[in-house]
C-alpha cells in the first residue's frame, strides 16, 4: 500500500497533474453535498438524491453522442427532473415519492436508450456509473467552483425558509412563504450537487456523498448551524482519504470515498454524543457517584 507521504508527493508530481485536480473536485463536491445534505437529512428526503442521481443520465447520454459537456447535460435533465417533481406534487394528486420513482426510471431508461444506439459507450458509461479521477480538466474543476458556489450561497442564503418549509409545510404557507418556489429551488440545488459530483463518486453512489456526511455531522449535534459547518467539512475529509485509499490500492474512487464517509459515520455511531460507548460511560459514571455519595453519607452516620 503506498504510503500517505508517497501520496502527497504524487500530488506535486508534475506527471500526475490529474491527481491534485482530482483532489479538488472531490473537494468542491464534497462542500456543496454537505451543505445541501444538511437539508436532504433533516427534511428526510434522500429519494430526491437518488433520483436526481438516475435523471441525469439522459442529460449525459445527449453529451456523450453530440460530444459536448456532460456537466452541462447532466444538469438540464437532473434540474429538468427536479423541477418536474417540484411541480407535479404541488398538485397533490399523486405522492412525491411516487413521482420520484415514475421520472426517475423514466429518465434512467431514456438514458439507456439513446447511449445504447452509439458504438464505444461502454467505458464512459463505466466511469458514470462508478467515478474516474483521471478526466478531470481546468474547465470541470471551473464548472464545479461556479456551480458549488451558486448552490452554496442559495443554500445559505434561503436556509431558514428552507428549514421553514421542511418542518411545517401549512405554518410556512400561513407565514406567506412561496412552499412550492422553495421546494422548487431545493430540488434544483440538490440537482446541481448531484450533478457535479458525479464525475468524482459516479451516478450510483452520488447518494453517499449527498446524505452521509450530514447524517454523521446530525450524529455530532442538534444545531443546524453547526452541521452546516461540519457536514461540508466531513464530506471534504472523507473525499480526500477516499482519493488516498484509491490510488494507493488501485480500487474504484468513489467505492473508496464512500467507504470511508461509512467508516467516519459507524465511528461517530458508536463513540460519538449518542453513542452506546458515551452513554455507557455516562451511566458508569453516575453509579460511581451515586456509589461514592452513599458511601460518605453512611459513613457519617452516628452509630450512637
Amino acid at each position: 500500500m503506498l504510503t500517505f507521504a508517497d501520496f502527497l508527493n504524487d500530488l506535486t508530481n508534475p506527471a500526475l497533474a490529474f491527481l491534485p485536480k482530482a483532489v479538488l473536485v472531490a473537494a468542491l463536491s464534497s462542500i456543496v453535498c454537505g451543505l445541501v445534505g444538511v437539508h436532504v437529512v433533516l427534511r428526510g428526503m434522500a429519494f430526491i438524491g437518488d433520483a436526481v442521481a438516475h435523471a441525469v443520465f439522459p442529460g449525459i447520454a445527449v453529451a456523450f453522442v453530440f460530444q459536448g459537456s456532460y456537466l452541462l447535460g447532466g444538469a438540464v435533465a437532473g434540474i429538468g427532473v427536479a423541477i418536474a417533481v417540484a411541480l407535479f406534487a404541488a398538485t397533490g394528486r399523486v405522492k412525491e415519492d411516487s413521482l420520484i420513482g415514475i421520472l426517475m426510471a423514466a429518465a434512467f431508461a431514456a438514458g439507456l436508450v439513446i447511449i445504447s444506439r452509439v458504438n464505444g459507450y461502454t467505458a464512459s458509461l463505466s466511469s458514470f456509473l462508478f467515478g474516474s479521477i483521471t478526466g478531470v480538466t481546468n474547465s470541470d474543476i471551473a464548472a464545479v467552483g461556479l456551480v458549488g458556489l451558486a448552490v452554496a450561497v442559495v443554500t445559505i442564503g434561503l436556509h431558514h425558509k428552507i428549514v421553514t418549509v421542511s418542518l411545517d409545510r401549512e405554518s410556512a404557507q400561513a407565514l406567506g412563504l412561496k412552499v412550492t418556489l422553495i421546494d422548487t429551488v431545493l430540488y434544483v440545488c440538490v440537482a446541481a450537487a448531484v450533478v457535479i459530483s458525479v464525475a468524482t463518486v459516479g451516478n450510483i453512489l452520488v447518494l453517499a456523498l449527498l446524505v452521509t456526511p450530514a447524517a454523521t455531522a446530525r450524529l455530532l449535534s442538534n444545531s443546524v448551524a453547526a452541521m452546516l459547518v461540519m457536514s461540508p467539512a466531513i464530506g471534504a475529509v472523507g473525499s480526500f482519504f477516499g482519493i488516498y485509499l484509491a490510488w494507493s490500492l488501485d480500487v474504484p474512487t468513489g467505492a473508496a470515498i464512500v467507504l470511508v464517509l461509512a467508516v467516519l459515520f459507524m465511528l461517530v455511531w458508536v463513540f460519538g454524543p449518542t453513542g452506546p460507548v458515551r452513554e455507557k460511560l455516562v451511566r458508569t459514571n453516575s453509579t460511581n457517584q451515586a456509589a461514592t455519595a452513599g458511601t460518605a453519607t453512611t459513613s457519617g452516620v452516628d452509630s450512637r
